[in-house]
C-alpha cells in the first residue's frame, strides 16, 4: 500500500514537471515572436501572423495629395532593399466586417543621390468613399507594417488646412518645433501645405531623411500638398540643377505635360481649386527654356476648366519686390519678375488668393488688382518661415502690406478653414498666438 502511494504521488510529480513545461515552452515562444516581431492580425474566427516591418523594410512613410481627395489618395515610401512585389492593404474602419482590400499595382523607382540609393516605393489608392475614415499598413512576403489611419475628402464640406512656409534648416528640430505643435493643435487638418524651399539643399540626403522624420506623426495621418522652392534644385556644392530628389520623393497629382511632371499641378480639396506654380524659371533656364511659356498655356487651360467656387494659387516666389532694411545695397520697392508676369493672369482668371514663400518673412497684402489696391484682386499673403534660417529686420515694409509679424521675425505657421461661404487664413507663432488673420466671403 505504502508503494503504491508512492507511485502515484511520483506520478503526479511528473505529470505535474510535464505541464509546467509546457507552459514554460509556449510562453516563451510567445516571447520569442514578440522579440521577433510578429504581428498577429485578423477579424472573427481567422488571426494570421506576420513579421513587423523594420526600420529599413519601410522609412519616410507619406501621404501625398491626389487631384481628388475625396476617392484617392497616393502612399509613398522607401527602404533599402528593392522589395519589388511590395503593396498596400486597406480598409474602412467603422464598417461593420469590413474586408482587407490589396493595392498591388505601385511604382517601385530605384534612385541615388548624394552617394545614397534607396528605392521609393508609390500606390495611390483609388475608388475610395468620401468622407470616410480608412486605415492602411505597407506589406511585402510575410512582412507587414502596423496600421495608420487616413481620412477621405467629402464634397463641399467645411474643412481645415495647415500652411508651412520655408522650413529649410540647418537643424531640423525648428521644423519640427513648428509644424508638430501646429497639428497637435489642429488634429482635425485634413492636409497640410508646404510652401517651398523644404530642406536647404535639394541634395542633401540628410536633411531629406530629417524634414520627413520630424514630422512622421502628421505626414503618414494626413497628405502632404507641396510646392517646389529653389533650394531643393541646389547640389552639394551649391549650384544649380534638375530637382531630382524633390521630383522622385514626391509622386504629384498628374495633368501637366510629362517633361514637368511634378513641377506644378493641380488639384480639388471640397469646393477649392488650387494651383501649385513652378517659379524657378531662372534655375531651371538651362534645364526646361520653355518652362514659363509652357507652364503659363497649362496654367490657362487649368483655369478655364476649373468648376470650383474658390480658386487658391500656391507659389514659392514672392510677387512683391522689397527695399532692404539692414543692407548697404539700395533697392526700391515694387513688383519681382514673378509679380509682373502672373499677376495679370489672377485678376483675369479671378484667382481668390495668392500664397507665395521665399523671403522668410509673413506679410499680408490685402487685395490687389492691376498693381494697385483695390478689392476687385486676390488676396495675397506672404507666408511666413518655419525653420531656422530667418532674416530678422532684413525688409522695409513694402506700401502694399497689410500687416506683418512681430519683429525681429520668428518661425509661424498658417491655418486655413474653408466653409460653403467663407475662406479664412490665421496666422501663428510656434507657442499657438494669432498675430493675423485675413477673410473672404462670397
Amino acid at each position: 500500500m505504502k508503494q503504491s502511494k508512492s507511485f502515484y504521488r511520483f506520478l503526479v510529480a511528473v505529470l505535474l514537471a510535464l505541464a509546467f513545461g509546457l507552459l514554460a515552452l509556449v510562453f516563451g515562444m510567445f516571447l520569442l515572436g514578440c522579440g521577433n516581431g510578429v504581428v498577429k492580425t485578423g477579424s472573427g474566427k481567422t488571426t494570421e501572423s506576420y513579421i513587423a516591418f523594420t526600420k529599413t523594410d519601410a522609412f519616410n512613410l507619406r501621404q501625398v495629395i491626389t487631384a481628388d481627395s475625396s476617392v484617392s489618395r497616393t502612399v509613398m515610401w522607401q527602404s533599402n532593399a528593392e522589395e519589388k512585389d511590395a503593396f498596400v492593404e486597406y480598409r474602412m474602419i467603422k464598417a461593420e466586417n469590413a474586408a482587407i482590400q490589396t493595392q498591388k499595382e505601385h511604382i517601385n523607382d530605384k534612385f541615388t543621390d548624394n552617394g545614397k540609393t534607396t528605392y521609393v516605393h508609390t500606390v495611390t489608392l483609388k475608388s475610395l468613399k468620401p468622407g470616410m475614415e480608412y486605415e492602411y499598413r505597407l506589406g511585402f512576403g510575410n512582412r507587414r507594417s502596423q496600421w495608420y489611419r487616413l481620412n477621405t475628402a467629402q464634397a463641399y464640406s467645411s474643412y481645415k488646412a495647415l500652411i508651412f512656409p520655408d522650413s529649410q534648416s540647418a537643424k531640423y528640430k525648428a521644423w519640427e518645433n513648428v509644424a508638430m505643435p501646429a497639428w497637435q493643435r489642429n488634429r482635425d487638418a485634413q492636409f497640410f501645405i508646404t510652401m517651398g524651399d523644404l530642406v536647404d539643399n535639394g541634395e542633401h540626403a540628410y536633411q531629406w531623411n530629417e524634414w520627413f522624420t520630424r514630422i512622421g506623426p502628421m505626414i503618414t495621418r494626413i497628405p502632404a500638398a507641396t510646392v517646389l522652392g529653389n533650394h531643393e534644385t541646389y547640389t552639394m556644392d551649391w549650384k544649380v540643377r534638375v530637382p531630382q530628389a524633390y521630383l522622385h520623393y514626391f509622386q504629384l497629382p498628374e495633368g501637366t505635360p510629362e517633361s514637368y511632371k511634378n513641377q506644378f499641378y493641380s488639384f480639388d480639396y471640397g469646393d477649392v481649386h488650387y494651383v501649385v506654380l513652378n517659379t524657378q524659371m531662372r534655375e531651371m533656364e538651362e534645364f526646361y527654356p520653355n518652362l514659363l511659356r509652357d507652364q503659363l498655356a497649362w496654367f490657362k487651360t487649368d483655369m478655364e476648366k476649373s468648376k470650383k467656387k474658390w480658386n487658391v494659387v500656391l507659389m514659392h516666389k514672392d510677387v512683391l519686390r522689397y527695399g532692404f532694411l539692414t543692407r548697404k545695397t539700395p533697392r526700391e520697392e515694387g513688383f519681382s519678375e514673378e509679380g509682373k508676369t502672373f499677376m495679370p493672369l489672377f485678376d483675369k482668371y479671378k484667382v481668390d488668393v495668392v500664397l507665395t514663400a521665399h523671403l522668410h518673412t509673413y506679410r499680408n497684402r490685402g487685395h490687389i488688382y492691376d498693381f494697385k489696391r483695390d478689392v476687385k484682386g486676390p488676396v495675397y499673403i506672404l507666408t511666413g518661415v518655419a525653420g531656422d534660417v530667418r532674416y530678422p529686420n532684413l525688409w522695409k515694409r513694402h506700401s502694399l502690406d497689410v500687416a506683418i509679424a512681430p519683429q525681429p521675425e520668428t518661425n509661424n505657421y498658417m491655418v486655413l478653414e474653408a466653409s460653403t461661404d467663407r475662406l479664412r487664413f490665421s496666422c501663428y507663432l510656434p507657442d499657438g498666438k494669432k498675430i493675423d488673420e485675413a477673410e473672404l466671403k462670397k
